[in-house]
């Protein structure tokens, strides 16, 4: 069992790491930092002052730089809210090899010295999982570790760990490498960002019958470079396969299969997966630093390949300058084209059925956008922040009926994953069979939820029925499958199916309306 020990003092040797990253001679040598005084106003904070140099020279540093209150009062701590030091992180590049690692320097500078009493002892880092700011060092060849107080400000709370400890607390850099700032990277890539810098394109490759022949590679489509958040999905006996700029194959190419792994391809890690159920895909978080070509290498007929990614305003409306907004109510003459987008606004209503990728003939597709509408993805509902409650469930038989003949989507769905988009939840959904769908609806969809309640509450791995509305906003940037915390949702089972496929002739009975309404 191990013994520990708490040293009360900190040993003089390590002190001067602590100096150099607060500074150095800031203060020393005859030198004097002026104070910046503005006669206009008698309180505020002075521009800050230089960082201090870096703790270490690689592998994640700290520095520190200071302000100073001018005030002619007393209480001019109230006077300069906010922090008088900052912290940011430095040297973020990787160590070479051998390099050794700043806390197991820190353990090392006690080596040999006087360690209770008159023993020596050669020291190595110990986390005890107490406190990931300790410097707790293992005597080597001894069953005691020993804690010599604090961490040096700058080290990683955990080797792997992208934290680090100040003043004894465990910080995240936000990324603009600012320790305890809190800002975050948006879906654009820009730091403290409200994703209003990029758009979203999301799409669906139906071709049934390649000019390739149903066993040969076909070319699914070209992601743009500059492209982040890239998903592609398929779930086939066919093998996706991906080309870089130059054409040539990364992954599956040359009629030879690659093992599932991370690739490094355009400048960022893609990431393939194939289960043994055929559910395959490439992920990619970008931006790519050029053209990347999904392509599919086919042995069976095509049941649908979806991709969605995010590009720039610009390479957007470059890329997809021909590719019209939503449209109002009307019709128009064309064939069917090789990818289908996610909604078209001509409304249809079937019965149950499996799904299938219907492309009507007489419809431009149109795709069901995800992009903001200002400067943020937030939607239509206020969301209910802070204060969720109890949620409320639709009860009743008439309700069940109600809902059913007014919804635009009533379908049975699997939850494949749930992910926080603002102050919204956003499920991607897995459609097994549709009931009623007064617009087309793809075997892979987004449900978006406008709360952070789970209301309702929807389990992932789960199947449940469904019935949902489409919502598209006024300025026709949205156009998405919308779950309220009051619509109709129940676990699957063979009972609700039963209950399910006899509500058209309700609807008709009780003479309710499906909904038509068109954002024009």
């Amino acid at each position: 069992m191990l013994l520990r020990y708490r040293l009360t003092s900190v040993h003089l040797a390590v002190v001067y790491f602590l100096w150099a990253l607060q500074g150095g001679p800031s203060s020393c040598q005859g030198q004097r930092h002026p104070q910046h005084v503005s006669f206009g106003y008698n309180n505020g904070w002075s521009p800050w002052r230089s960082w201090s140099p870096c703790s270490q020279t690689c592998g994640n540093g700290v520095s520190v730089r200071t302000r100073q209150c001018l005030s002619s009062r007393e209480e001019a701590g109230e006077l300069c809210p906010g922090n008088q030091r900052q912290y940011r992180v430095c040297n973020t590049q990787d160590c070479p090899p051998g390099f050794i690692d700043f806390r197991h320097r820190q353990c090392t500078a006690y080596n040999n010295k006087n360690v209770l009493g008159n023993y020596h002892f050669q020291w190595v880092p110990f986390q005890t999982g107490h406190s990931e700011c300790d410097l707790s060092c293992l005597a080597e060849g001894q069953n005691f570790y020993y804690t010599f107080g604090r961490v040096l400000d700058g080290t990683k709370c955990y080797t792997d760990s992208d934290r680090v400890c100040i003043n004894g607390h465990c910080l995240q850099a936000g990324c603009d490498l600012i320790l305890g700032s809190g800002e975050t990277t948006d879906i654009c890539g820009v730091c403290g960002g409200k994703n209003a810098s990029c758009k979203h394109h999301h799409s669906v490759y139906t071709t049934e019958h390649p000019a390739s022949g149903l066993f040969g590679y076909n070319e699914v489509t070209m992601i743009p470079a500059g492209a982040t958040h890239i998903k592609v999905t398929d779930n086939s006996k066919n093998y996706l396969a991906l080309r870089n700029g130059n054409y040539h194959y990364v992954i599956n190419g040359d009629w030879s299969i690659n093992w599932p792994g991370v690739y490094n391809v355009a400048g960022t890690k893609v990431l393939y997966r194939r289960s043994a159920d055929n559910q395959e895909s490439f992920e990619a978080a970008g931006p790519t630093e050029e053209n990347l070509y999904i392509m599919v290498l086919f042995t069976e007929q095509n049941s649908g390949i979806e991709y969605e990614y995010w590009l720039p305003n610009d390479h957007y409306n470059y890329h997809h300058r021909d590719q019209r907004p939503l449209l109002p109510k009307h019709h128009e003459t064309t064939t069917a084209s090789r990818e289908l987008s996610t909604t078209q606004l001509t409304p249809r209503t079937s019965k149950a059925e499996l799904w299938k990728p219907a492309v009507p003939q007489n419809l431009h597709p149109q795709p069901r956008l995800q992009r903001e509408n200002t400067d943020s993805n937030d939607i239509v509902e206020t969301p209910r922040l802070g204060k969720c409650g109890k949620c409320k469930k639709v009860k009743g038989r008439q309700n069940r009926i109600k809902q059913y003949c007014e919804k635009d989507f009533v379908f049975h769905g699997k939850i494949i994953s749930k992910k926080t988009v603002g102050h919204e939840t956003r499920y991607d959904v897995q459609v097994i069979l549709t009931y009623k769908n007064n617009f087309p609806i793809v075997r892979r969809e987004y449900v978006w939820v406008p709360n952070l309640c789970d209301c309702p509450n929807l389990l992932e791995k789960k199947e449940y029925v469904l019935m949902a509305q489409r919502h598209v906003n006024l300025e026709h940037t949205l156009n998405r499958i919308l779950l309220e915390s009051t619509s109709f949702v129940r676990p699957y089972r063979a009972k609700e199916d039963n209950l399910l496929r006899s509500l058209d002739q309700e609807c008709a009975k009780h003479r309710y309306q499906f909904r038509k309404k068109f954002q024009t």
